[in-house]
């Protein structure tokens, strides 16, 4: 699945139609606080990715692959240089040229139309849609747009069959999900569950709280994905199932917080996240964040203004971030 829960075969399907050349770009920026599952993945399977990458770009016959990383993971950068030298020398890639890119630190960019505008070299800043990335995306030609964990799964899913990736699952899901879990569990980590556990199934598998705290709320989806009470702990977390609480899964960061955590504190601190990371293109959010901020340093909350700012940001701001 894509980000947003989009099926990758109609993604492939999609962008065939379109008159070539094709491109491919992978959004291996992972800027969502809390998220670090790519990291994870890059670190200890890289070759898993890359065979994905390739099956992906043999499939919508892309005649070029870029690989957009997050600055901040030197690591992961030097392993996809010297291991995708070894798939070209190894004649794995003779289908399609693969370029590595250095992100350059923007939240923005993890948005798949600011990727492509740093991609090309220009500042990371959304585009309007449509035209959709399928239709005119990097340097102008069609551009199938993955995250790198959907590449990741590429392989596994043809070796044992789509069955295999389908049956599993949990309270009505379908699927394997990978979930990065960390704030106050015992034991912070990346989680590889069938699709749908509740929070409570993640804090178990991280060994529980950490000694001296109790469970009070979690995010579900790091930053982006809003905030929910421990009263709300039997959601089965996955696409489509977080919405009605005004919440969403996104790249399945889960943060764990306690008794020990001002919601307040909480809240205020991710829309200072916000206010740095806008990237100014459009008023509602470049203003709004710091307004919002203003708003939410008062001791007293003006709730009624709050959400009439968050109305005018949702529905006037260029992107959903």
């Amino acid at each position: 699945l894509g980000g947003a829960g989009f099926p990758t075969g109609l993604k492939w399907d999609f962008l065939r139609r379109e008159q070539g050349p094709r491109l491919m770009a992978i959004n291996g920026d992972e800027g969502e606080p809390g998220t670090f599952k790519d990291r994870h993945y890059l670190e200890s399977r890289p070759h898993q990715f890359i065979e994905g990458m390739l099956i992906g770009a043999w499939a919508a016959e892309a005649e070029a692959v870029y690989i957009y990383i997050r600055d901040e993971y030197p690591a992961v950068i030097e392993i996809l240089k010297r291991e995708l030298e070894k798939a070209k020398a190894n004649g794995l890639a003779n289908h399609t040229q693969l370029v590595l890119r250095r992100a350059a630190g923007a939240y923005i960019c993890g948005e798949e139309s600011a990727m492509l505008e740093s991609l090309e070299g220009k500042r990371g800043i959304p585009r309007q849609k449509p035209p959709y990335p399928t239709q005119i995306g990097l340097f102008g030609r069609p551009t199938l747009i993955h995250n790198l964990e959907t590449c990741f799964w590429v392989p596994s899913i043809l070796s044992k069959g789509a069955d295999w990736f389908a049956k599993a699952g949990m309270n009505g899901r379908s699927g394997w999900r990978s979930f990065s879990v960390s704030g106050h569990v015992k034991n912070p980590q990346v989680l590889l569950m069938p699709a749908g556990p509740t929070i409570k199934d993640l804090i178990e598998a991280c060994g529980g709280m950490a000694e001296g705290h109790t469970f009070k709320a979690y995010l579900p989806g790091g930053a982006s994905g809003g905030i929910l009470p421990a009263s709300l702990d039997d959601i089965p977390l996955d696409f489509g199932t977080l919405e009605e609480y005004g919440c969403l899964i996104g790249s399945a960061a889960v943060v764990v917080l306690s008794d020990q955590d001002s919601m307040r504190d909480v809240a205020l601190n991710l829309m200072q996240f916000f206010k740095f990371e806008s990237c100014g293109q459009c008023t509602p959010c470049r203003n709004g964040t710091e307004k919002a901020v203003a708003l939410m340093k008062q001791s007293e909350w003006d709730l009624d203004l709050i959400a009439d700012l968050s109305t005018v940001m949702r529905d006037a701001s260029i992107c959903g971030l």
